[in-house]
């Protein structure tokens, strides 16, 4: 049996995952979406995971760092843009401005669904 869940932003709950971040998300089997809120300056340390992400800005900018430590690539995401980032790929961001963002990740985030994704937590 298949199971549906229907809600809005307002009705989840923010996460503060510390003064400068804060999410939202809902998931399903296959993808999670998640709700971003990160404020200026705020800095999320270099990580990678099994899940695919596609990030698109809804409001400020973003700089990523991309790859290894040899060859590592600059992008810097605004508002209206994207950004697909691979599995496995080593990446950070850092908010240039207060920035609004929806990410989402194929198979779902289960280190945010469990909690245990001390990066994010300092």
């Amino acid at each position: 049996m298949s199971h549906w869940k229907h809600a809005g932003w307002n009705a989840m709950p923010v996460e503060q995952l510390n003064p400068l971040f804060e999410r939202q998300f809902v998931h399903g089997r296959q993808a999670m979406l998640a709700r971003i809120v990160l404020r200026k300056g705020c800095v999320v340390p270099e990580h990678s995971h099994a899940n695919e992400q596609i990030t698109y800005v809804i409001e400020g900018a973003l700089r990523f760092l991309l790859g290894e430590e040899t060859g590592r690539e600059t992008v810097i995401v605004r508002a209206g843009e994207t950004l697909v980032i691979p599995p496995h790929l080593p990446h950070s961001a850092e908010a240039l401005e207060d920035t609004v963002d929806l990410d989402i990740f194929a198979p779902p985030r289960e280190d945010w669904i469990t909690g245990t994704d001390a990066y994010l937590r300092r």
